[in-house]
C-alpha cells in the first residue's frame, strides 16, 4: 500500500501544515472604531504576511493595519467619512474618486478588510451609482457597498520580489513562514501506487483531472468541483 496523499495528510492536520499563530502578530484588519484619528507609532515587520504592520494609537488604543507605501512613525491616519484623501486613510469607498488606487476593501460594511492585501497590489475606483465599481489586480471587476471601508493608497513592501532567493533554502524558510508547501512532488511524477496521477510511459495525467466534492479522499486531487464557464453575454 503506497502513502496517503498529500491533500490526505493536509486534512488530517499536524506541524507541517499548521500555521504558525506566534507568526501572525495581527490579522490586519481596519481600526474597529468606524471614526477618529490615530497616530503611527511604529512600523513592524509581520513574518506571516507580505506587508507590515503599522502600529497606530487611537485615542490610547494600540492597533495592527497594514501599512501604506510611504508612510512613517508619527503619521496621522483618519477613519471614516470625510476623512482625508491621504495614503493610508480609512474611508467609505463611495467617498474615494474615480482613478484611486486604494487596498484592504471590505466586501460587507464593517468585516474589516477582505480584498488587496498583498504587498504592491492595488485596487482601482472605476464608478460610481448605487454601488462601486473597483477593478482588482487581478483585472476582474467588484461591485461594493459604497458604506464599505478601503484604505487610499498601495500596501507597503511592493518590492519584496525585487531581491532574487538566490538560495533555495532561503525560498524554503520563507515558505515554511507562511505554512506553505514548498519543493513538493507533482501527482504526475509519482508511481501509480502513490498517487491517481502517477504512472505511465510518460508524465501525463491519463484520466479526467476533475473531481466531484463528494468523492473519498483518496481520488480527491486535480480540480475539485469546478464550476462551468459563464459565457459573456
Amino acid at each position: 500500500m503506497g502513502k496517503r496523499l498529500r491533500t490526505q495528510r493536509r486534512g488530517k492536520g499536524g506541524p507541517n501544515y499548521r500555521s504558525p499563530s506566534f507568526k501572525h502578530l495581527a490579522p490586519g484588519k481596519h481600526p474597529t472604531a468606524r471614526n477618529g484619528k490615530g497616530r503611527v507609532l511604529d512600523i513592524v515587520h509581520a513574518p506571516g504576511r507580505s506587508t507590515p504592520l503599522m502600529k497606530v494609537d487611537f485615542s490610547g488604543k494600540e492597533e495592527y493595519i497594514i501599512a501604506a507605501e510611504g508612510s512613517f512613525v508619527g503619521q496621522e491616519i483618519q477613519i471614516g467619512p470625510g476623512a482625508e484623501l491621504e495614503r493610508g486613510n480609512v474611508i467609505p469607498v463611495g467617498e474615494v474618486p474615480e482613478g484611486i488606487q486604494v487596498y484592504n476593501l471590505e466586501l460587507r460594511p464593517g468585516d474589516g478588510g477582505k480584498l488587496v492585501k498583498t504587498a504592491g497590489t492595488a485596487a482601482t475606483v472605476i464608478s460610481h451609482g448605487e454601488l462601486t465599481t473597483v477593478q482588482l489586480p487581478s483585472g476582474s471587476f467588484k461591485r461594493l457597498d459604497n458604506r464599505c471601508y478601503a484604505a487610499v493608497g498601495i500596501p507597503a513592501g511592493g518590492g519584496r520580489k525585487d531581491k532574487p532567493f538566490a538560495k533555495s533554502g532561503k525560498k524554503f524558510h520563507a515558505m515554511n513562514a507562511k505554512a506553505r508547501d514548498y519543493l513538493h512532488v507533482s501527482g504526475v511524477a509519482m508511481n501509480p501506487v502513490n498517487h491517481p496521477f502517477g504512472g505511465g510511459s510518460h508524465q501525463h495525467v491519463g484520466r479526467p483531472s476533475t473531481v466531484g466534492r463528494g468523492m473519498r479522499p483518496g481520488q480527491k486531487v486535480g480540480r475539485l468541483s469546478p464550476k462551468k464557464k459563464q459565457r459573456r453575454g
